[in-house]
């Protein structure tokens, strides 16, 4: 099973709550993050795209980095490990896109992927003018298709012509083109967004579920690899957890309740109003899911909560999932978290024996 890290693009990652780890985001941060994840033989890191947070008292999300010159610096600073910015296809014309992921291909020899978003948070675009309406909802994929086309075409030609609903391109060229096979990820958990994932992505981006369930997110793993039979395509899924750990299972615990104590009530009703802005009854909003006030605090991101040996037994069984190809991993505190993974969860982990890490090379 691949390990990810969803790095800290965003202010104070994702836990939205005032007695959580507080901090900006910046390069440093992230390249430590990213070079500890390098260093523990995780497999990728992905940075999301966000461009306008949800504020309260914890100014969530209301400070963050650009996704694509993030990856190319940490392209710079790294030579193993696998790189995905996202792009948001509203705002990012396809062929710029097409160019930049090209650029950071070179930068990475070949280690680049791209993780694309159709937007579902109305005022990140309507602020800069380019929302084009709420019938968008309803036809977002078919946007997100041709702009994919238009990628691939550039990608592996050179060169794209399409003329379609949304996009005309007339012999637009693309040069150099990128060594490697690009990659590209989408996270939507919909059948139209399943659906658009067979055909056009390689991995779908899904959600953990519930706390210390482990496998709960089993049903959109199949549905994912249901579509794609139908595609005749081969496709994977990478599942988003959060963990928080400790050495035992009274301090991992001691954490969570701390965190919920704190749950920034103003930023959590901003959340659940752009979530619920999306009326199309076949919508999907990749935060529809947090709407639950039990466990919001963190998105409702599948938590793993409790001892390191706890976690490392929870993520081999997450491993037995079919049809997925890892997880994308977030921490209440990303330095130490990453550390803590690579130094006490990852030698535990049946999965992992196979990977060279310093930890293990100690012992």
């Amino acid at each position: 099973m691949e390990i990810g890290v969803f790095i800290p693009i965003g202010s104070n990652g994702w836990l939205i709550s005032t007695t959580s780890p507080q901090y900006r985001p910046s390069f440093a941060l992230n390249r430590d993050v990213t070079l500890n994840a390098e260093r523990y033989g995780l497999d990728f890191v992905l940075s999301m795209i966000k461009l306008r947070g949800f504020g309260g008292k914890s100014e969530f999300w209301d400070h963050n980095l650009d996704s694509f010159t993030l990856m190319a610096g940490l392209a710079a600073v790294t030579s193993r490990i696998r790189l995905y910015a996202t792009v948001p296809t509203l705002a990012v014309p396809p062929a710029i896109a097409a160019r930049m992921c090209s650029t950071i291909d070179s930068i990475s020899n070949g280690r680049f992927g791209l993780n694309v978003i159709t937007g579902w948070q109305r005022p990140e675009y309507s602020q800069m003018g380019i929302w084009p309406g709420d019938a968008y909802f309803a036809h977002r994929y078919r946007y997100a298709a041709e702009y994919v086309s238009i990628l691939r075409d550039l990608w592996e030609t050179g060169a794209s012509d399409l003329k379609g609903e949304f996009f005309t391109m007339n012999d637009c060229r693309l040069s150099p083109r990128p060594k490697a096979d690009m990659k590209i990820i989408c996270a939507g958990q919909s059948d139209a967004g399943l659906e658009f994932t067979a055909r056009y992505a390689d991995y779908n981006f899904c959600f953990g579920k519930g706390i210390n369930t482990p496998t709960a997110c089993s049903d959109t793993v199949a549905r994912t690899q249901a579509f794609a039979e139908k595609s005749g395509r081969k496709v994977a899924s990478y599942a988003l957890f959060m963990i928080i750990t400790g050495e035992t299972d009274a301090e991992a615990e001691a954490k969570w309740e701390l965190y919920k104590q704190g749950a920034d009530l103003e930023a959590l009703a901003w959340m659940v109003e752009q979530a619920t802005a999306d009326k199309n009854p076949t919508g999907d909003s990749n935060v529809r899911h947090a709407i639950d006030p039990r466990s919001m605090v963190n998105i409702n991101i599948g938590l793993l909560l409790g001892s390191y040996g706890k976690v490392a037994k929870m993520l081999d069984e997450i491993a037995t999932i079919p049809g997925l190809a890892g997880v994308l991993l977030t921490f209440d505190e990303f330095v130490s978290g990453t550390e803590a993974f690579g130094e006490r969860i990852q030698p535990l982990m049946q999965c992992r024996r196979h990977v060279a890490t310093p930890a293990r090379a100690a012992a």
